[in-house]
């Protein structure tokens, strides 16, 4: 079994701020930690510590046990033009990954010159790779390839990883390292890109190894299912500190909840006592100054109360992210959104569907199923689209192939949320600039530009402001996430239409986008692979993989993919 201890760690930024200070927990024999906190709190930095690739300014990690590292994108650090060989080679022990090495060296040289000096070189690497284990690797690498791929290791080692899916590749890897000789995993958001069906997956083998395995993730469900402990990075002033709970998921917000209030009833007490002795102090100062017995009693009052200011007060409390969404709405017609024999041409069969004002509808189904089709086409006003009803912002929406009719109702606008596609129409321009510039959108009465004030104090509800002066482009994907939610807010949308909202975001973003969705006065539709954020919706409406589209009472997560004639 492999075990990590992290000590004292501090880790400093190239410009002298501190990052992390003073953050220790354990890793126990076994165990599976979950590391959650805030985009950019430092959890990704904390797993280069543990792996060794960066080194602290202070503190120790220990570790025993092999070491399986996932990087968040598997890909980082191959060579150009990577295989899947490549790909497992980059997650397979030190040794097998040199005496691998020295056997390809070896075939190339044979390849220049037949002679019997690289022979024997070429026969002493063979026999090291055996000796390292390479050859039981490659047994497990089958297994993997099989699992991930369908294939065995032999006819897919060559394959180009460009020819994979994300979901693929971080499934062969993830299959690799479950299997694979290393004691302790090192996780880096191992879920991202994979579907329901993945996850559902990864959990029960999380749940099911004997490894020690620390993971950073921001899936709820996958969180509950599987954490034994949880560690939270926490933002503090002077660098941020870890704190455990050391329980699964189901009791982290009450036990969070908990910390806080203990840190404001210690405050409360310190603040009372403070109070106290100064008020004592100023007392005998008073009296000193008319009957000079009373010098050294104000002298001790003095010093007393100095002692518990040096002291300080009791731990700085940690600073809470706090995102507040005020998405506002409107009301609209009783029926937002009428569609009649609507067929996504070349996507799904034809389907009829009504939603009505105030409703949540999560639509689900496998990727490339035409999901974000039909929210896009409902983004551009459906099928002839009144003035009224063009979206709201400037992103210009590409028209969607349809028959059969989309409509939308009496004052529904729509604002539409989408990560995945670039926005030209906000690159280049810092976000105080787009605030304060507004928009016209598309139907001629959009945002309205604000202040410098008034928009730091929006930024700051969005925990945006000390991003207030950066472009849009350089934002983390979980900032430009939060400062489009912002967008929508500020536009009058009264029909959301969002395309996989929760993806990058952190868990308190992901919390307070649910709770500014159960204040919005209006109608969502949402695209989600989503298990957690789908509890809050009240219909689904699911493409199947036989092309039809079909409302269930629950929501369905195992739909397989299209079959399209190919």
């Amino acid at each position: 079994m492999g075990h990590v201890d992290v000590a004292g760690v501090r880790f400093e930024l190239p410009d002298g701020r501190v990052l992390l200070e003073d953050v220790s927990f354990r890793v126990g024999d076994g165990s599976k930690v979950a590391l959650v906190g805030a985009n950019g709190a430092g959890k990704t930095t904390l797993l280069r510590i543990i792996t060794g690739e960066l080194a602290p300014h202070a503190g120790v990690v220990t570790r025993s046990g092999g070491l399986g590292v996932m990087r968040q994108m598997v890909s980082d650090g191959l060579p150009e033009g990577p295989t899947v060989a490549d790909l497992l080679g980059s997650v397979a022990p030190p040794a097998v990954r040199r005496a691998a090495a020295a056997v390809e060296r070896c075939e190339l040289a044979l390849m220049e010159v037949d002679d019997e000096r690289n022979q024997m070189r070429y026969a002493a690497a063979l026999a090291e790779f055996g000796d390292a284990g390479g050859y039981d690797i490659e047994v497990v690498w089958d297994v993997c390839a099989m699992a991930a791929l369908g294939a065995p290791f032999d006819r897919v080692r060559n394959r180009l990883l460009a020819t994979l899916s994300g979901g693929e590749q971080k499934r062969l890897v993830l299959e690799y390292l479950l299997r694979g000789p290393d004691q302790v995993l090192l996780l880096d958001e191992p879920d991202n890109f994979l579907d329901v069906p993945g996850k559902i997956w990864l959990e029960e083998r999380i749940r099911a190894s004997a490894k020690t395995i620390l993971f950073i993730s921001h899936d709820r469900e996958l969180l509950a299912n599987t954490a034994t402990r949880v560690v939270t990075v926490e933002l503090g002033s002077s660098g941020n500190r870890v704190w455990t709970h050391p329980g699964g998921f189901a009791s982290y917000h009450q036990a969070r909840r908990d910390r806080f209030a203990r840190f404001e009833e210690l405050r409360r007490r310190w603040d009372e006592e403070h109070a106290k002795l100064r008020a004592q102090m100023l007392m005998y100062k008073q009296k000193a100054a008319y009957n000079s017995d009373m010098a050294s009693r104000y002298q001790a009052a003095q010093t007393r109360l100095r002692r518990f200011e040096d002291a300080g007060p009791p731990t700085e409390q940690p600073r809470e992210q706090q995102v507040a969404m005020r998405l506002r709405g409107g009301r609209t017609g009783k029926r937002a959104v009428v569609c009649e024999a609507l067929e996504l041409t070349g996507l799904m069969k034809p389907f009829d569907l009504e939603v009505w004002y105030g409703e949540r509808v999560a639509v689900l189904g496998s990727n490339g199923s035409g999901k974000s089709h039909f929210l896009r086409l409902l983004a551009g006003g459906g099928t002839t689209p009144e003035a009224g009803h063009l979206p709201v912002g400037e992103a210009e929406v590409a028209p969607v192939a349809h028959r059969g009719v989309a409509r939308l109702g009496a004052r529904v606008r729509p604002g539409w949320f989408v990560q995945t596609h670039e926005h030209p129409e906000l690159v280049g321009r810092t976000l105080l600039e787009i605030l304060h510039r507004g928009d016209t959108g598309m139907a001629g009465h959009g945002r309205e530009g604000m202040g410098r004030e008034q928009a730091s104090r929006v930024l700051d509800r969005y925990e945006l402001a000390h991003a207030a002066d950066q472009r849009f482009e350089s934002l983390s994907g979980g900032q430009q996430a939060r400062f489009q939610i912002l967008l929508l807010e500020l536009s009058g949308a009264t029909l959301l239409l969002l395309d996989e909202p929760t993806d990058n975001l952190d868990l308190q973003s992901a919390e307070a986008l649910e709770e500014g969705l159960a204040a919005f006065e209006g109608t969502v539709l949402a695209v989600t692979h989503d298990r957690w954020f789908a509890r809050g919706f009240d219909r689904f409406l699911v493409y199947r993989a036989d092309g039809t589209v079909a409302e269930t009472p629950e929501p369905v997560w195992d739909e397989g993919r299209v079959r399209r004639a190919r």
